[in-house]
């Protein structure tokens, strides 16, 4: 099996998670925060909108069964990515449209995804999802590890 990791910014990490883990060839899930100034942040700190961090998923998952741009294409589907620092009901930074590569291909791919998607016209408004490095990923409080599942909340989040 050959594993590799995406991080994707979607708003509420809840209900992206959940839709990350329905996936074929997903092997694992995991909700936090990264591209902030603030090391070890919680989901309080991270909720003052100071931290400059944003709610993330990262996916780990097995190219043989799906690949980067396949995910991708759940990313576009399950949120907004031309409202700014919002999502549904959500509002503010950590709630932002982002991206994070963890290598060279992912930032090709992702660009030229956002690119094509732009141009496609499928959304009214420009997009505005940022695509950034991977920074040190911050894992959430364990109640927040796949939270709708916990709670028996299928589908509940915006998406």
């Amino acid at each position: 099996m050959d594993k590799s990791v995406a991080t994707f910014g979607a708003g509420c990490f809840w209900g992206v998670e959940e839709t990350f883990r329905q996936l074929p060839g997903v092997t694992g899930t995991a909700v936090g925060y990264m591209g902030g100034t603030l090391d070890n942040p919680t989901y309080e700190d991270v909720c003052t909108d100071k931290t400059g961090h944003a709610e993330v998923v990262q996916v780990t998952f097995d190219t043989e069964k799906i690949t980067y741009d396949e995910l991708l294409n759940v990313f576009w589907k399950c949120h907004n990515p031309t409202t700014m620092n919002q999502q549904g009901p959500d509002h503010g930074t950590q709630y932002r449209s982002m991206i994070f590569f963890h290598t060279p291909e992912q930032e090709t791919v992702s660009r030229s995804s956002r690119e094509k998607l732009e141009k496609s016209g499928r959304f009214g408004d420009p997009i505005v999802t940022k695509i950034k490095p991977a920074e040190t990923f911050w894992r959430a409080e364990e109640y927040h590890q796949q939270y709708l599942s916990k709670k028996g909340i299928a589908g509940a989040c915006h998406i």
